[in-house]
């Protein structure tokens, strides 16, 4: 090819593929779908930053928990058992003699005094028996008094001489006879006196009516229970003692006993009987304890409470049942430790500064004691437990206290031992 010559105009560019007046809309779309790009890259940037930043923690789970601090007794125990106030002795009273109950003077509840007429027969059988008997005293008394006399004049003629040793003696044997006769008509009148006083009911000693076992109008036989009457002099309450405790319960001295309705006032007791057989249907032992000189408010049929007051060689610690957790056959109880929040060396506490930890002891119980359980072995007094809540707990578990606490006393003492 020859040399371009020297100052040749060059030849012109080759026309483009599209013609202009289609380029401009495809350069404008092009430009708005790589704004989109770019803005869908810097959001993928930023959420990949905010991916990156660490994670904040949670708020640990405290929760409130009621305390008690542990204080033993001085080696003593409570043991309470429920009963009811009975009289030491009610009697099923009863006619002696059978006929038709013509009158029933009281009801139940009511008070009765020694002598007082319970309830009447009707006496009409009964006064002509007595009639009878005492028409045979009569003519009893009649012919001893007819024996006597001529006894007398037969004396008279036998000192004189007129009658024979023979005679006398037999008219002596004929008042003998009558005397007799006499003497057994008089113990048949004051018989079939006293049966018809026997119609009339009456109470034996000062007592309440608790029970009428027969009505106006029904026939009875002698002796049939007609009206029960406890007697109000001699008061007790009758309980049941496990098989496991009646041994150790018999040697207690200091016995209480309190009703629902006075928990406050305490009466002295005493044990007075302990069966020797269990009752078939409970299987505890039937106990009857006195309650000497009882109030007049102590009602038969009350509620009542009585306490034996054990006191042992050593001390012991009584924890609420609400205090016991079990797991897997364990017996746990929660030990409160606080932790000081506010930096302060001594000094009380505020509740909203309060912080603690727990962790589970086993302890081995011991005897129920109402609501509470003796603790033989695992906690020691001074310790603090927890009290309500322990299902919800877990080992290290951060808790705050519902009470005021200390730091030499977690919390306030509340008696933790027996009474």
């Amino acid at each position: 090819m020859p040399a371009p010559l020297v100052g040749a105009v060059p030849e012109p560019a080759a026309a483009p593929l599209i013609a202009a007046p289609f380029a401009a809309p495809f350069a404008a779309s092009f430009a708005a779908v790589s704004a989109r790009a770019g803005m869908a890259l810097l959001l993928a940037g930023a959420l990949a930053l905010a991916g990156c930043d660490k994670p904040k923690e949670a708020a640990p789970d405290v929760r409130p928990v009621r305390l008690m601090q542990l204080h033993p007794a001085a080696g003593q125990t409570a043991f309470e058992f429920s009963g009811e106030v009975r009289p030491r002795v009610e009697s099923r009273l009863g006619f002696r003699v059978g006929g038709k109950i013509a009158a029933r003077l009281v009801d139940v509840g009511a008070s009765v005094r020694k002598g007082q007429p319970l309830a009447r027969l009707d006496p009409t059988d009964l006064a002509l028996a007595e009639q009878g008997s005492r028409a045979q005293y009569d003519a009893a008394k009649t012919d001893s008094d007819l024996a006597a006399s001529d006894l007398k004049r037969y004396n008279e003629l036998f000192q004189r001489g007129f009658i024979s040793a023979a005679e006398q003696h037999r008219r002596q044997a004929t008042y003998d006879a009558a005397v007799s006769r006499l003497q057994q008509a008089e113990a048949g009148l004051r018989n079939q006196a006293n049966q018809t006083g026997y119609a009339v009911l009456t109470a034996d000693a000062d007592g309440v009516v608790t029970a009428i076992d027969a009505e106006v109008g029904q026939v009875v036989t002698p002796g049939q229970p007609v009206i029960r009457v406890a007697q109000t002099a001699e008061k007790e309450v009758a309980i049941g003692l496990p098989e496991d405790q009646v041994e150790m319960l018999r040697a207690v001295g200091d016995v209480t006993v309190h009703t629902w309705a006075e928990p406050d006032r305490r009466l002295p007791a005493r044990v007075r009987e302990i069966s020797a057989a269990a009752d078939p249907v409970t299987r505890t032992y039937p106990t009857r304890v006195s309650v000497p000189n009882p109030p007049a408010d102590l009602r038969i049929g009350m509620t009542a409470v009585v306490t034996f007051l054990r006191t042992g060689e050593t001390a012991a610690i009584r924890v609420p049942l609400t205090a016991l957790l079990q797991d897997q056959g364990r017996n746990l109880v929660w030990i409160y430790e606080p932790v000081r929040t506010d930096g302060k060396a001594d000094g009380k506490v505020p509740v909203e500064s309060a912080r603690g930890t727990v962790r589970p002891v086993q302890v081995t119980l011991g005897e129920a004691i109402g609501n509470d359980i003796v603790i033989r072995q695992g906690l020691a007094p001074g310790q603090t437990i927890v009290t309500a809540g322990v299902h919800l707990l877990k080992e290290g578990q951060a808790v705050k206290p519902m009470q005021s606490v200390s730091p030499s006393t977690p919390v306030a003492a509340s008696g933790g031992g027996p009474k």
